[in-house]
């Protein structure tokens, strides 16, 4: 078989660890000359692991892409190449996902082996990984257009511009949530959000001390709970659930589809935005392109006289031929595929997307909004599978959370990242203002 055997050569790096980062990926024949496929792509800001991981992964899509039965992996990164061969232990939370998602590549294969070799002879692969470090303009372009006060500019709109026109929208899988928001009933009684989780928090209030009622509040706290371990100020996603649809009434999988609010939808938009103008110290709203969450984002925006930055990576889960179908129905047009899907992320629907294609992109979203709007409250307007996988990446847990978490409408999340690669969860699920 040609090309059965392949050389796999892969690196990454970190302009600051973290800082903007990259990869590239080089798969070579048999022979070590034949140049089989390149890969190469920015990552937004990583540390130099997280972008020698990705490397790899891509490495290995590629010779799987190729046909390759087995397949030899060089690479300079002592610590990856340890930890696939199984001499080290994965200790860092962030790293488990990518390792995770390395094998399961790694056992398509009939055979892969792990060799470390020097830095020189990885030229080819590092010099992709710079190329991709050197694609990246978009962090420093939003940070320069800030400092200048150009708050408008790259991408961003204000609330009634002609770019506020509605788009497609997505409402979430009936058997990962409950589409009814259950503030929606008078009976229910959800948690509020804390008292002490000001949005304009003080150090004394985040490490549990009486709350400063002066006006000389940090933007966002100066060290995460005490117990976590993480240091410096993190970026606060206050992660906004958009409002209701019809589709999400009749509980039918809609990833890309364009339904608009509902009355009870807006109306939970704009309490949203009331709760969360109420607390203030918020610098920006980003939002998914989908409609439904433009909508929502628009209404939060307005309330808070910010711009809206819309991020597309932000975007639903794409669910293939199964738009528009109940759980009964996809699961009766493909019941093996479908019952497979239900467990196990790296399964595609047709046509669709995988929810681990769906964590990749949402693990460089939120890169990137940690270095546009480090140690700042950032609202992000989206779905309920980035919302969830938001929070997946900062408890640093399995995949099963997406399965088991509920998440309502229009509800809110809170999650914090901090620049020493720590993170925490301050809240999840509060629907207490749109009782």
């Amino acid at each position: 078989m040609k090309n059965a055997h392949v050389i796999v050569e892969a690196d990454g790096g970190s302009r600051g660890n973290p800082g903007p980062a990259g990869y590239g990926a080089v798969v070579f024949a048999a022979d070590h000359v034949t140049v089989l496929a390149e890969r190469r792509e920015s990552v937004g800001v990583a540390t130099n692991n997280v972008a020698e991981y990705r490397g790899l992964i891509a490495g290995l899509e590629a010779a799987a892409e190729l046909g390759a039965r087995t397949v030899e992996v060089r690479m300079d990164s002592k610590l990856v190449v340890e930890q696939m061969s199984g001499r080290w232990k994965i200790k860092h939370a962030a790293m488990i996902p990518l390792a995770d998602r390395a094998r399961r590549l790694v056992a398509g294969f009939e055979r892969v082996s792990f060799d470390w070799i020097p830095r020189a002879e990885n030229a080819y692969a590092d010099r992709l990984a710079n190329e991709a470090m050197d694609d990246a303009p978009l962090i420093d372009e939003v940070r320069a257009a800030r400092a200048a006060g150009h708050s408008d500019s790259v991408g961003e709109y204000r609330v009634g511009a002609s770019e506020s026109a509605r788009a497609a929208e997505a409402s979430p899988p009936p058997w990962i949530d409950e589409p009814e928001s259950a503030a929606a009933s008078p009976q229910s009684a959800p948690p509020s959000v804390p008292d002490d989780l000001d949005l304009v928090p003080d150090p004394a209030t985040d490490e549990g001390s009486t709350p400063n009622s002066g006006a000389a509040r940090e933007s966002v706290a100066t060290s995460s709970p005490g117990w976590t371990g993480a240091v410096g100020r993190p970026t606060r996603m206050l992660l906004l659930r958009h409002g209701q649809t019809e589709l999400s009434v009749q509980r039918r999988y809609s990833g890309r589809g364009n339904p608009p609010l509902t009355a009870l939808g807006r109306e939970q938009a704009a309490r949203a935005a009331k709760m969360l103008a109420a607390k203030g110290g918020i610098a920006a709203v980003v939002s998914s392109p989908l409609g439904r969450a433009r909508e929502t984002a628009e209404a939060v925006a307005g309330a808070l006289d910010v711009p809206v930055r819309v991020l597309d990576g932000l975007i639903e889960t794409d669910f293939g031929d199964w738009e528009g179908l109940t759980f009964s129905e996809a699961s009766q047009q493909d019941p093996e595929l479908h019952s497979r899907w239900l467990g196990d992320t790296s399964v595609t629907p047709p046509g669709g997307e995988s929810f681990d294609a769906v964590r990749e992109r949402i693990e460089a979203v939120r890169r990137d909004l940690v270095a546009m709007y480090a140690e700042e409250n950032v609202v992000v307007v989206s779905h309920v599978t980035p919302i969830k996988t938001l929070l997946q990446l900062a408890l640093g847990v399995g995949p099963s959370l997406l399965y088991r978490l509920h998440l309502d409408l229009a509800s809110l999340s809170i999650a914090e990242f901090y620049p020493d690669g720590g993170s925490s969860v301050r809240l999840v699920n509060d629907t207490s203002y749109l009782a």
